[in-house]
């Protein structure tokens, strides 16, 4: 193998020596191989959720809530890039509620790596069924099978108008623009809050569920485009059939749209779960079949 010229090995230690203002901690650092605007030492204490305990809502530690097994939902997975600490309370509060953008770029990086777990999961899935021994699931490293999962659509969480105002903007909301941008699966806002509810962090577990019942509806604005838009993919839905025996038969099927929800946190999964209901309604009023996902950045 070719031995790098000089030039370039001077160039590489210049850039890996570097040292900028870190985003989170504020001092002068040597820049993560992460993200430029994070020094090694912030980096290094991220809490990455590598193996979820849970297999269905993704939580890294014990998970009483899905074992419970009595509150029905239509997410397949949720799946989250980190544990909800106190380092990970203060980034995202700083840019949810101070308003420090330069957080989004960030923040949307690592939700693509909670992607990334959902993606290598089913990717891994087709190798059993195939009787194939499955890779790792190591989440932080792009797939290299064959067999390619993709996501049809991202859809972000709304926020009410009244939380709109006062934050600007909605985190979720910009949280799927980055995914979409580094992923290129569409988003859309299929959905609207339909009441205002106060700060879910304040309520327990009980008094969550109950508050977010019927807390989402269709956005009516973008029910035709949304329509049309599952009318203009029906090809690239489209699977041949297979028999039992494996034969290939001329007919096709469609498969059901790939849509994941995507939020900043999950806490006991009843917002994302609300939002499921939703969109699979508005997707079987169109008369297609649905696989519903989610991805949060954070999971407490």
């Amino acid at each position: 193998m070719t031995s790098k010229p000089e030039w370039l090995n001077s160039f590489l230690s210049l850039l890996s020596s570097s040292s900028s203002e870190c985003l989170a901690c504020g001092k002068q650092g040597r820049a993560s191989s992460l993200s430029p605007v994070l020094c090694v030492n912030c980096a290094a204490i991220i809490p990455w959720i590598r193996t979820p305990r849970c297999p269905k809502c993704g939580r890294h530690v014990g998970c009483p809530d899905c074992s419970r097994g009595g509150e029905p939902s239509h997410i397949l997975y949720n799946r989250s890039a980190v544990a909800y600490n106190s380092v990970m309370r203060d980034w995202l509060g700083r840019y949810k509620y101070r308003g420090n953008e330069r957080y989004a770029p960030l923040l949307g990086l690592m939700l693509e790596k909670a992607y990334q777990m959902l993606k290598v999961q089913h990717e891994d899935a087709v190798y059993q069924n195939a009787f194939i021994r499955p890779r790792s699931a190591f989440p932080f490293r792009r797939s290299t099978s064959t067999v390619s999962w993709k996501a049809d659509l991202l859809v972000p969480v709304p926020v009410s108008e009244p939380r709109l105002v006062e934050r600007g903007f909605n985190q979720a909301e910009r949280l799927a623009a980055e995914l979409s941008w580094r992923t290129g699966i569409p988003v859309l806002p299929l959905l609207v809050r339909t009441h205002h509810t106060d700060k879910q962090s304040f309520k327990g577990r009980a008094e969550r569920l109950t508050n977010m019942k019927h807390a989402f509806g269709p956005n009516t604005s973008i029910i035709e485009n949304y329509s049309n838009w599952l009318m203009e993919i029906t090809d690239a839905l489209s699977l041949p059939a297979v028999s039992i025996d494996s034969a290939v038969h001329d007919t096709k099927h469609t498969r059901p749209v790939r849509i994941i929800i995507v939020d900043d946190i999950y806490t006991t999964g009843s917002t994302i779960r609300a939002c499921a209901d939703s969109v699979r309604q508005m997707t079987e009023a169109c008369s297609f079949s649905s696989d519903i996902y989610s991805l949060t950045w954070a999971r407490s």
